[in-house]
């Protein structure tokens, strides 16, 4: 396997307890993206061959569910909130400026993996509105210059990005 098995478990050892036949694609799926992050295309044979499927049944499945990647994760994912409250107090124009400073879509990721940009669901975070995640991290209540100040910071490297979760820039 690639260099990413050798900071890893061997798939072998994390699909010990899923057996051919028994419905266990998901949760095969789901030890594999706990352990790595996302699902390694050099895991589908193993997988497939693990539950007696084809890999082609086991793609399948992959492309079904979008929480199963087939690529790693960015080290900076940014969140924007779809929910009302955010959308009505200018979300669509925060989405606008992270995708115009950054230079990619919604779904998308800088060339170089370093920042992701993907459209999640209100979590009742609404005394922020409008809002991103950075890392799991509120920020906001955003204006257009935050915005474009927290865009280019992360754009340019210099933006620092916590890892930790919980409440990041809140007025």
């Amino acid at each position: 396997m690639s260099e990413v098995a050798a900071s890893h478990p061997p798939l072998e050892t994390l699909l010990r307890d899923v057996k051919p036949n028994s419905g266990h694609l998901l949760k095969a799926l789901h030890l594999v993206k706990e352990a790595y992050g996302y699902i390694p295309p050099e895991s589908v044979p193993v997988v497939a061959r693990k539950l007696g499927l084809t890999p082609a049944a086991v793609f399948g499945c992959i492309s079904f569910y979008s929480e199963l990647p087939t690529t790693p994760p960015p080290k900076v994912e940014v969140s924007w909130c779809s929910g009302p409250a955010c959308r009505l107090s200018g979300g669509d124009e925060i989405r606008r400026i992270f995708e115009a400073v950054l230079g990619v879509p919604m779904e998308g990721a800088t060339p170089d993996g370093r920042v992701g940009l993907h459209v999640a669901q209100c979590d009742g975070s609404c005394c922020a509105a409008p809002m991103v995640w950075i890392n799991g991290r509120v920020h906001g209540p955003l204006t257009l210059a935050d915005a474009v100040r927290i865009a280019r910071g992360l754009r340019d490297g210099t933006f620092e990005v916590r890892e930790e979760w919980g409440h990041g820039e809140l007025r």
